[in-house]
């Protein structure tokens, strides 16, 4: 029900996410009527909800005056019982970031080890392949030890959905050199240097902002006001750029003529900066699978969302993250202690 347009774009790609993956199950919950015409789809079922969270809800109304919205239902699916297996393996949402963020960490806990949720996502770089960037807006005042955790959760995020056993970690600053940087940060970077000469990661140094389209790291680690404005200003370059490129070939007949002469390659340019190919940041660090598609998404970047949580259901990610963290702090005991209390802040994505 959430995001911008609601069921008019999530029914559409939960159709075609259902046509391309015939081993998958949907569960569809909102409003009745609303979800009706999904009513006869095979392998689909509809939970009903009541209430909706709205994109401007206050946090606080979304976690304690509607206890029946769509996302409070869906969320509460895909919490382990008893037994520890969830009625649903992931759950998808277009929905208030801020809420969703604070309804899933209500509702399933944060995994051992892990003080804060991150939300980790994909941005394209030069090498044809992606970028898993996190946190890209949960936690915007971040300690060193916050950092740590999401490193070894994004290379969890990368071995178990992109299949990169080893992958390589950067620490995002403004130098390459170990003593630039806050205080924060050149801490994390020590934290990071000791978990890779221990065998727990690869972690490769700092990185600077234009390191995340190059493709040298596989991860790139930072606090979530940084990423936020990092995904944000990717997302605003790749528009402007399609549109630029639309307006030039429209002058003259000569450029006009350019314009169809290149049309194939600056189709394929469109296509891999189209931020809707890399929509589904995941919600890592809590006890069961969340992935959260922008408000803006079109059934296609919706669908894509799906995909992502698809694939780290099935390749096991909770369980990657929760012994990757656990390793890392049997290998330096006692880093938790250390970290300062810094109050949780509203998600900004």
């Amino acid at each position: 029900m959430g995001g911008d347009h609601g069921p008019s774009v999530t029914l559409p790609a939960c159709q075609a996410f259902l046509d391309a993956h015939p081993a998958a199950e949907v569960i569809l919950v909102g409003r009745a009527d609303a979800l009706a015409p999904a009513a006869a789809w095979p392998r689909c079922t509809i939970v009903a909800a009541t209430e909706v969270v709205e994109m401007d809800d206050p946090i606080e109304v979304a976690l304690r005056r509607k206890k029946d919205s769509s996302m409070r239902v869906a969320v509460s699916l895909a919490k382990p019982g008893a037994d520890g297996n969830a009625v649903a393996q992931a759950c998808v949402s277009a929905g208030n970031t801020g809420a969703l963020m604070a309804v899933s960490r209500y509702l399933l806990k944060t995994l051992e080890g892990i003080d804060r949720p991150a939300i980790a996502a994909v941005m394209p770089n030069k090498l044809g392949n992606y970028t898993t960037v996190l946190d890209l807006g949960a936690n915007v005042d971040c300690t060193a030890e916050h950092l740590l955790q999401f490193a070894v959760m994004g290379s969890a995020l990368a071995s178990a959905v992109d299949g990169k056993e080893n992958p390589s970690v950067g620490l995002l600053n403004i130098g390459e050199e170990e003593i630039k940087g806050n205080e924060a940060i050149k801490r994390a970077g020590e934290l990071l240097r000791a978990v890779g000469a221990a065998g727990h990661m690869n972690f490769c140094g700092n990185v600077e902002g234009n390191d995340i389209f190059k493709g040298e790291v596989d991860i790139v680690v930072c606090d979530g006001f940084v990423g936020n404005v990092a995904l944000k200003t990717s997302e605003g370059l790749a528009s402007l750029i399609a549109h630029f490129l639309k307006q030039e070939f429209k002058r003259t007949p000569l450029t006009m003529l350019a314009g169809l002469v290149a049309k194939p390659v600056l189709n394929r340019l469109a296509g891999r900066l189209d931020h809707r190919r890399y929509s589904g940041g995941a919600l890592l660090g809590l006890r069961g699978l969340v992935f959260k598609a922008h408000g803006s998404s079109d059934a296609f970047a919706f669908e894509q969302a799906m995909n992502r949580a698809y694939d780290a259901a099935r390749h096991g990610l909770l369980e990657r993250v929760h012994d990757r963290i656990l390793d890392t702090l049997a290998a330096m005991p006692g880093v938790n202690e250390e970290q300062s209390v810094v109050p949780a802040a509203a998600p900004t994505a």
